[in-house]
């Protein structure tokens, strides 16, 4: 019934203009898959905005957590945010308000929502969980948010510090409570709320319980994702013993690799690009020191960007050969997210 009514929610913001530019990336999508070439029609449908890139958490696959970024680092202002937004033509369906860091740490993230909502766009976040007192609870609601991911990844103190370094789980299952005691006491169907779990070795023999302490709090959805390790070439104390909820299989040599292949293609250069807090315009989430910038709509008009020559060389460089690609050396785009297994 939950996952009906955030489909509702969907389909109540599209439009005509939305599904027509959807059909127009998706056809130019299945064209240059076929020809070997980049061809690309239509705007962005999604697009990822970074709030911030700050963060309380410590996690040891973040740069955020390890304040490792060698680009700037700040808060998203909200009348630059209008900005980008203007920028967009109307084609927009999916509104993703966060890339690196923590968003409720921008104190206008929620302002931020409300004017997206304003507009018709599905809007998603994703949070560490730990803002969602009773007053952003409630705030969180009315700002008309379509779907909050919070992230548990672990069912005992434990665990869940073992990868959520310095966080503190009953801080989050209070946070959920708030969201979940709020949403029906305003009748809302929205946010969707779903609980992520990021399967690591350490907590992986709690995979069983998080689908039970998704139930006993009355979340709408507990997910399942595999973890990017950075370093994983000669094993990870973080890569799962089980082996379908990790990114990498081990080799006869002991060493490590990537469990998918690597198609020479990449849906998310032709639907959907990545913003910075400061404007810069990424191919992807997996460019997360922003090293493949296209451009800055500081300075450019987004449109200009998104048809430059850079981003159409960058599309025409992934149907050649995307193992070339840095970013794209550990990425398994379709391949990370498990539904409920099989227990």
């Amino acid at each position: 019934m939950s996952k009906m009514l955030d489909f509702r929610t969907f389909l109540s913001l599209l439009s005509s203009r939305k599904v027509w530019n959807a059909l127009k990336l998706l056809s130019s999508y299945q064209l240059s898959r076929l020809l070997k070439k980049p061809i690309h029609w239509g705007a962005p449908m999604s697009i990822a905005i970074e709030p911030t890139t700050a963060c309380n958490l410590r996690c040891p696959e973040c740069p955020s957590g390890l304040r490792s970024f060698t680009r700037d680092t700040g808060n998203l202002k909200t009348d630059f945010y209008q900005k980008i937004l203007e920028q967009m033509d109307g084609a927009l369906i999916y509104l993703i308000l966060y890339f690196q860091g923590e968003p409720f740490l921008n104190p206008k993230f929620l302002d931020m929502v409300k004017l997206a909502h304003q507009r018709k766009i599905y809007t998603i976040t994703s949070t560490n969980g730990h803002f969602l007192n009773d007053a952003n609870a409630e705030a969180t609601v009315r700002s008309g948010l379509s779907r909050l991911i919070i992230s548990i990844d672990g069912t005992t103190q434990e665990t869940y510090q073992s990868y959520r370094k310095e966080g503190k789980l009953e801080n989050v299952i209070h946070g959920v409570q708030n969201m979940v005691r709020w949403k029906k006491k305003l009748k809302s169907s929205t946010p969707h709320i779903i609980i992520q779990f990021l399967v690591v070795r350490p907590n992986e023999h709690q995979i069983e319980e998080i689908f039970a302490l998704g139930k006993s709090l009355g979340v709408d959805e507990v997910k399942l994702k595999t973890a990017q390790i950075y370093d994983y070439k000669n094993g990870n104390p973080l890569i799962p013993t089980q082996k379908k909820y990790s990114r990498y299989v081990q080799q006869s040599d002991g060493t490590y690799r990537l469990k998918y292949k690597l198609e020479n293609t990449c849906w998310k250069l032709w639907h959907s690009p990545v913003i910075t807090w400061d404007g810069m315009v990424l191919p992807c989430c997996f460019d997360k020191d922003a090293k493949h910038a296209f451009g800055n709509i500081r300075d450019v008009n987004f449109n200009k960007i998104w048809r430059s020559t850079a981003y159409q060389n960058f599309r025409a460089q992934i149907l050649r050969g995307r193992s070339k690609i840095d970013i794209c050396q550990n990425c398994t785009e379709g391949c990370n997210v498990f539904a409920e297994p099989e227990v």
